[in-house]
């Protein structure tokens, strides 16, 4: 009888030697609660599958990014299961893990309602208790059409096998098909099963905590040239306490909402006359909008922009000579045919920013060049996607793009980011770290030597400010890599701001030039930055971060002033008339309400500070200073009410 072959692993650093058929299972000691599957060679792998000679094996913790994410699929299976038990006739679109949970889409003759989504979740629960066995099987694509064959959406998939995006891959793989069985614990029995990728969680007994979130429409692979289906979300996480915090989060964030609070705090609408994803902002919204504008205006002029204006509508050559018709044409609005030419809504300022930049001869002592312009753009985002101001269709960019020398190039990155940071900071957000985002292997202009140098030398800016620096793979634009600062605001969540990308591509597309020391034409190097991002973004941001109770210097209303009758009214109108000489936006509310319905509405509009009159304060040339929080101090002198309210706005404190 001759010896079982041996193979050779290596587990914690160490080698080992195992017996062939030995499972990732097996050398992890796993039970499947906290390890959930292995990591080998750098691919992911069910617990269930055996080990390969060579794997250097690690284990997956279900409370680990990776973790999570096969948690997360495994449950969007099982409520793939829970659903076509329920509803026989709905067919299966995808089902991937996403940040914070799971989805999956179905074809069903009406939308699910929320009993429908009880139901779905209960017999999920018992399909959990039930502990099936996830068990991967590879097929051959014949084979996954014949199983398939009444799965539409998977047959479209199996066709496009090894294409299609993120989430549909999670779906089909690479060259190989893999369909997963759900098999019943007792008997191995069939219960049910899936065209999937995986890897898995061993059994469904290793899904400790889920619940079902919502539905909506979702068209088939994101066009609106498909058929809409339905979409169930949900989230999954490592344990019951982890997603008790995290419904505690989204309830916090649903307090938050500035759709919500935009209403409340009448700051802008989203008019049907205008169309999806275009905003209009009110009076008050306007205010702090313009104080965002104005602040960000003169500390660029402290820092050296010149500033220019660019048009809303472009002939299309310009974006062809950008390339951003061949590799963001998707993103934009269809042409418009004028005069014999055609007519493109600006996606990017980049370009014309280029022209600004060509229309003259430059030497190298005007260098860096920074330009920078509040220019409204506009990208054809899908439905599925738009989100109130932080997802929007027209946008007004803070957008900067500075031409220099290859020899300036690395300090004016670094005094750049350094800028964004200090007025990010301004902003009240001061908790960061920063992305790299690399090339796309496919979808990039010019050659890899200028991109691992432009991408090294914003690796090492990104260094100099000692924050934690995440790597995004291919999450470039197509001229450029870019450090994008994401900052976490209030109650924890991540934001992506500023953005700064460095490109030694358009300048060459755009033949600019500039004269050297020696008398050479040399080409410029450009760097792209937005700083909010956008503003409609940016001011989404801001009112969650502050739940709509912006600080004084950006408050809409920054005082209203109360009199405790209406005789008291003309002394808090003097009042008002001398803190707007201060530049204090101020009003009085003198409305037939009662004092204390006053008090409330002011605290209900989020405004930083009331200042009450009555007898007594009208005799002594004083108000009572009321702040946000319900502080409340008596008997203070005009002039030193005043004072304090001026001197918080500018140094721009929260109260």
């Amino acid at each position: 009888m001759s010896a079982v072959p041996e193979l050779r692993i290596t587990l914690a650093g160490a080698e080992r030697v195992v017996a062939r058929g030995t499972t990732y299972g097996d050398v992890l000691g796993a039970d499947g609660r906290t390890v959930i599957a292995a990591r080998a060679g750098g691919e992911l792998k069910d617990l269930a599958a055996p080990v390969s000679d060579g794997d250097v094996v690690e284990p997956v913790e279900i409370g680990s990014p990776d973790g999570r994410a096969i948690v997360r699929h495994s449950t969007a299976h099982v409520m793939a299961q829970a659903v076509q038990e329920l509803f026989p006739e709905a067919r299966l679109g995808i089902g991937p893990p996403v940040e914070n949970g799971f989805y999956y889409d179905f074809d069903v003759k009406s939308p699910f309602t929320p009993e429908d989504l009880k139901r779905v979740e209960k017999r999920m629960r018992e399909i959990v208790k039930q502990g099936q066995r996830f068990s991967r099987r590879p097929v051959s694509d014949e084979e996954a059409r014949r199983e398939l064959a009444a799965e539409p959406y998977k047959l479209e998939l199996i066709g496009l096998k090894g294409g299609g995006d993120a989430e549909e891959n999670v779906e089909v793989g690479g060259a190989e098909l893999t369909v997963y069985d759900n098999l019943d614990p007792k008997t191995g029995e069939l219960c049910w099963k899936d065209l999937c990728r995986g890897p898995h969680v061993p059994t469904t007994r290793s899904i400790p905590a889920f619940k079902l979130m919502r539905s909506g429409g979702a068209y088939w692979r994101g066009s609106e040239k498909n058929p809409q289906l339905q979409r169930i979300y949900g989230t999954a996480w490592e344990s019951r306490e982890r997603q008790e915090e995290y419904l505690h989060l989204l309830e916090e964030a649903e307090k938050r909402d500035h759709r919500k609070l935009g209403v409340e705090l009448d700051l802008f609408s989203f008019p049907d006359e205008l169309g999806s994803g275009l905003p209009v902002f009110h009076p008050r919204g306007g205010v702090v909008r313009r104080v965002m504008e104005d602040y960000s205006r003169r500390r660029h002029e402290e820092a050296g922009y010149s500033f220019v204006n660019t048009p809303h509508i472009t002939k299309e050559n310009l974006y062809k000579i950008s390339g951003h018709l061949d590799w963001y044409g998707d993103a934009m609005f269809p042409p418009m045919e004028l005069e014999g030419a055609r007519y493109y809504l600006k996606p990017m300022n980049c370009p014309m920013h280029n022209l600004i930049y060509r229309a003259r001869g430059h030497s190298y002592r005007e260098l860096p060049l920074r330009l920078f312009e509040f220019g409204t753009v506009y990208r054809y985002e899908k439905s599925g996607v738009i989100h109130g101001l932080t997802r929007v269709r027209g946008l007004t960019q803070d957008d900067a793009h500075i031409y220099c020398t290859r020899e300036q190039m690395r300090d004016e990155l670094t005094s750049l980011l350094r800028f964004v940071l200090d007025l990010l900071r301004d902003y009240g957000l001061d908790d960061f770290y920063l992305e790299l985002s690399t090339k796309d292997p496919v979808k990039f202009v010019g050659d890899d030597e200028e991109w691992e140098e432009a991408t090294e030398t914003l690796r090492e800016v990104a260094g100099s400010e000692n924050l934690e620096l995440v790597l995004d793979p291919g999450g470039a634009a197509f001229y450029g890599p870019k450090i994008s600062v994401q900052a976490r605001d209030a109650i924890g969540r991540t934001w992506q701001m500023s953005t700064i990308q460095l490109d030694f591509n358009l300048p060459r597309l755009f033949e600019l030039e500039y004269q050297a020391a020696d008398g050479s034409r040399r080409r410029p190097i450009m760097i792209h930055r937005a700083l909010f991002g956008s503003i409609e973004r940016f001011f989404g941001v801001l009112v969650e971060h502050y739940a709509g109770a912006f600080p004084p210097w950006l408050a809409p209303v920054q005082v209203v002033g109360i009199p405790i009758a209406e005789a008291h009214a003309p002394y808090l109108q003097d009042v008002a008339k001398r803190a707007r000489e201060r530049g204090v936006r101020i009003e009085v509310d003198a409305s037939d309400d009662r004092m204390q319905k006053k008090i409330r509405n002011a605290q209900k509009a989020k405004v930083p500070f009331m200042l009450l009159a009555g007898d007594e304060d009208v005799s002594g040339g004083a108000v009572s200073f009321r702040f946000r929080n319900g502080e409340q101090k008596n008997g203070v002198p005009i002039e030193v009410a005043i004072d304090e309210i001026v001197d918080a706005i500018e140094r721009r404190v929260q109260v």
